[in-house]
């Protein structure tokens, strides 16, 4: 018999203080904690700015998971990007000296915390209101974001993982 910490989290069960209709946006923040923080608990900083066959770097999208995050959670609130996001997300992938692995994983489960804060305090009620996305405010909905938010952190921790992978197999540099 499988023991629960051995499930996939959405198999856990419902999350609680979670509004139902957000518990898979919920279960999937949480599985990508997960599994980042443990297969990047070996992973060496030498490695975080190297680019196997021009891909995105490990730090990029340790990066721009937290970044993402931040700022879909901005808009599904109904607010504008501050100066300090969007400095962030100028300086994604850019290289950073002395960045360390733990540092970057912090900062995504820092964020994933904050996430679920939010999703935790969402009015259902709410979930199909529009909000406009980027400067030009084109329209989607608070659902419509926070799916996004879990869809499009699970790509990059898909893509993150295989770079990190490789990069440990391998041990090369490009």
């Amino acid at each position: 018999m499988t023991t629960p910490e051995k499930l996939e989290v959405w198999l856990r069960g419902p999350l609680p203080d979670m509004p139902p209709l957000l518990q898979p946006v919920a279960h999937a923040l949480l599985q990508v904690r997960e599994e980042i923080n443990v297969y990047m608990a070996d992973f060496p900083d030498g490695l975080l700015w190297e680019r196997p066959a021009g891909v995105a770097t490990v730090a990029f999208h340790l990066q721009h998971l937290q970044g993402v995050l931040d700022r879909l959670l901005t808009y599904a609130r109904g607010e504008a990007l501050t100066e300090s996001q969007l400095q962030a997300l100028a300086a994604e992938g850019k290289k950073q000296d002395g960045v360390t692995v733990e540092q970057l994983v912090e900062k995504f489960n820092q964020q994933v915390e904050l996430a679920l804060e939010q999703l935790s305090a969402t009015d259902e009620n709410t979930l199909t209101e529009v909000r406009g996305v980027g400067r030009s405010q084109i329209p989607s909905t608070v659902i419509g974001l926070l799916t996004h938010a879990a869809e499009h952190t699970t790509r990059h921790v898909g893509q993150l993982l295989v770079t990190a992978r490789v990069l440990q197999s391998y041990g090369r540099k490009s």
